[in-house]
């Protein structure tokens, strides 16, 4: 834990912190199970299309809950070289600011795994939860970060192809079905990984391919601190962002990888990475191009500038503990309404009382990093 100065937001370019701060409020969201409660209007079409939004899709295709994961992943990575710009400054060398980066991901790895030890009781080494993936793909970000954007982009390519021949052609009996859920490379690995026979159909080795989300944010990062003018950097974001768009669902509209966001298919990666890095421009330009929210901008950096120690907070159950708070005083003002609204402005509280705690923190000058 430590504590800083507000003019940390100021010398980054806040659209990273804004982008961050917003992912992060709606995983909050998730937390308190609101968004659970949208299927429960019957005949609202708009409640029921948010209720598909903000769930993941069941297999194949594309919701928009399913772009969460690789935001925060591909946000990381833009804020790479500025965090490592900052400890150059401060006098840093190359070999101490790998040690720090060796140090990171080995923490980010270990409190990912703990949090699958929470529920079952034992040890269990998963790569499927953000944090024990981000430790790898964050760890290769920083080793790659002084290489070429050839190179950068190149080997995120070269990934995602030998991923896609690997779930068709490595030979592993009885999962030679590389797009099906349980029959595919991703099932065999988690099997060998886990030790049991039927494991989750989400992919340890989804760690590999999202490594394209980090580095791309590596890329995107530093072109947000070179000195091109904003007009040129949000035509670069705008053309990266569609191109990979297009050939994310070109690769699903022609049936040769479907969009899996549980196997993270190289077509998923594509679309959601084209999806991330337009997101990101659209800040950009909205946050510090047009200057625009700035009080709502606030809001969400409030989150983002400590955006580690709530999602921990609320993966190791700390949104129940809030909710048995609150549950006491909504009943007795909603009841009267149903069980439905006791538990929707319960959920609400929740929500924003834990947007409260990293406003305190924030207010305090308290940063918890890792």
């Amino acid at each position: 834990m430590t504590k800083d100065s507000a003019s940390t937001v100021l010398e980054r370019v806040t659209s990273i912190d804004v982008f961050r701060g917003f992912t992060m409020f709606l995983l909050i969201g998730e937390s308190s199970h609101l968004y659970g409660y949208f299927g429960s209007f019957e005949g609202n079409s708009i409640m029921q299309f948010l209720n598909t939004e903000f769930h993941h899709h069941e297999w194949h295709g594309l919701n928009f809950w399913d772009l969460i994961q690789p935001f925060f992943m591909f946000i990381v990575g833009v804020a790479i070289p500025f965090a490592v710009a900052n400890r150059v400054r401060k006098g840093d060398s190359n070999k101490q600011i790998l040690h720090h980066a060796v140090k990171r991901s080995l923490l980010l790895l270990f409190l990912g795994w703990a949090l699958y030890c929470i529920g079952p009781g034992e040890i269990v080494f998963r790569f499927q939860d953000v944090l024990a993936q981000l430790s790898v793909t964050y760890l290769v970000a920083v080793l790659i970060r002084r290489k070429s954007f050839t190179f950068q982009l190149i080997f995120t390519l070269v990934t995602l192809l030998l991923t896609d021949l690997a779930y068709r052609f490595f030979p592993v009996d009885g999962f030679n079905q590389p797009w099906e859920a349980y029959h595919n490379l991703g099932a065999w690995m988690n099997i060998k990984i886990e030790g049991v026979e039927k494991t989750s159909v989400w992919a340890s080795i989804n760690a590999i391919p999202t490594i394209a989300h980090t580095v791309w944010g590596v890329l995107f990062g530093q072109l947000l601190m070179s000195d091109r003018p904003a007009k040129k950097k949000i035509q670069l974001m705008v053309m990266a962002g569609l191109a990979a768009l297009f050939i994310g669902f070109s690769l699903d509209w022609m049936n040769i990888t479907p969009i899996i966001k549980k196997i993270a298919t190289s077509s998923f990666v594509f679309a959601s990475g084209g999806w991330a890095i337009l997101a990101l421009c659209l800040f950009y330009w909205v946050i510090d191009v047009r200057k625009l929210f700035a009080k709502t901008s606030r809001f969400f950096i409030i989150v983002g500038m400590n955006c580690i120690a709530i999602y921990l907070f609320f993966e190791i159950g700390g949104a129940f503990l809030v909710k048995d708070l609150f549950t006491p005083f909504t009943k007795l003002m909603f009841s009267w309404n149903g069980n439905l609204s006791v538990d929707i402005a319960t959920s609400i509280c929740m929500w924003f009382s834990m947007w409260y705690f990293c406003y305190w923190l924030y207010k305090n000058r308290i940063f918890i990093k890792i």
